[in-house]
């Protein structure tokens, strides 16, 4: 028997979430991001629940081309462009839009040579300071790309640095505004955060909006709003099972490091999961965790292959118990990703690309 752990993705959540983001911005053609193999959570699993997307936004060139192996023939955007010349050739061929966000992109577009010309989105540093072109130099960038043969329609687009916090956007809004005014063009600025927290507005949803985390059910916000607030799903469970219990006395310690010391008598099980499949190791006692789908909590510290539960909430739950780390347990109790993201230090984006390979995955 293989070792009792399991991850499984879930396609149904992941359409549910981008018809959720697609209500909180009507109007708008949604981008769906597949970056990172789609978060983690592998862009071959979750495609079925891509498929009412408008287009398909990523990184690389590889994940272009699964993206295309597996069907898809609409708008494949590189989020952040091509990385040398002889990308472009590939962009020709996959008929893939990319973003330009640099001089030296343009100067390889103005000596590349191809029959197609190409689709291009403008990337401005409206604030984030990343990527982009600053605002005082869109539109000479706008108008060096406009005389480019090689060129054909340019959108426009800038990523939001704190549309999930009180800062806000206002700022970002008007800089991209105010640079972009009168230029013709598509244009796309909102992410998750900005799409459930300011779709309704016309000046942020505009032609394009890019759903990425809120696809995979983590709530851009949290914890000033929960997955449950957004009416997100979890796209990915993580689960495995009880493979000992332990009975404690006052005193008796648990883990490395003796963490824990049980104040009176106390049922624990043992779990078969640890920092080695990708749960962080920074979660310490009082990480929620559901056994047989009742809240319970972690005790002492995570090991490598190991965690420990609490079974006082369980008393029934012994070895083989069902214990789910995050995502939905088998009757229905959802524990969202953010809680374990939170009590770990770190956010639910971490903890899904981080789920480690020897973890089997499978699809609902």
């Amino acid at each position: 028997m293989p070792r009792p752990i399991l991850a499984t993705i879930h396609p149904a959540a992941v359409q549910h979430n981008l018809e959720r983001a697609r209500r909180a911005a009507p109007d708008a053609r949604m981008w769906a991001v597949v970056k990172a193999n789609a978060y983690g959570h592998g862009i071959e699993r979750v495609f079925e629940g891509l498929r009412s997307a408008d287009g398909i936004a990523l990184l690389d060139m590889a994940e272009a081309e699964r993206v295309r192996r597996l069907g898809w023939r609409g708008p494949v955007l590189l989020l952040e462009g091509v990385f040398e010349p002889r990308d472009l050739e590939l962009c020709s061929r996959l008929s893939l839009w990319h973003a330009v966000h640099c001089d030296e992109q343009i100067d390889w577009l103005a000596a590349h040579k191809t029959q197609a010309p190409h689709r291009v989105f403008l990337k401005m540093n409206s604030g984030m300071n990343r990527l982009g072109f600053a605002p005082g130099r869109y539109r000479s960038a706008w108008a060096r790309l406009n005389a480019l043969p090689q060129v054909d329609e340019i959108s426009f687009m800038t990523h939001f640095s704190d549309a999930d916090g009180p800062r806000g956007i206002a700022h970002q809004v008007q800089a991209f505004h105010r640079a972009t005014q009168d230029l013709p063009g598509e244009r796309c600025i909102a992410n998750s955060a900005a799409i459930l927290r300011h779709g309704g507005e016309a000046q942020v949803r505009l032609d394009w909006v890019r759903a990425g985390i809120a696809l995979y059910g983590s709530a851009p916000d949290h914890p000033e709003r929960t997955a449950v607030d957004w009416g997100l799903e979890p796209a990915m469970t993580l689960a495995s099972r009880i493979i000992g219990v332990q009975q404690l006395q006052a005193g008796d310690t648990v883990g490395y490091g003796s963490r824990f010391t049980a104040e009176g008598p106390l049922a624990i099980g043992v779990v078969a999961c640890g920092y080695a499949d990708g749960y962080p190791r920074h979660c310490d006692t009082g990480t929620p965790v559901l056994v047989n789908g009742v809240r319970t909590r972690t005790i002492g510290r995570v090991s490598m292959d190991m965690i420990a539960v609490d079974l006082t909430p369980v008393p029934g739950a012994g070895m083989g118990a069902e214990v789910t780390l995050w995502g939905r347990a088998a009757n229905g109790v959802v524990l969202p990703i953010d809680e374990v993201a939170e009590a770990g230090g770190t956010v639910g984006y971490e903890l899904m690309c981080a789920l480690a390979p020897r973890v089997p995955v499978s699809v609902d």
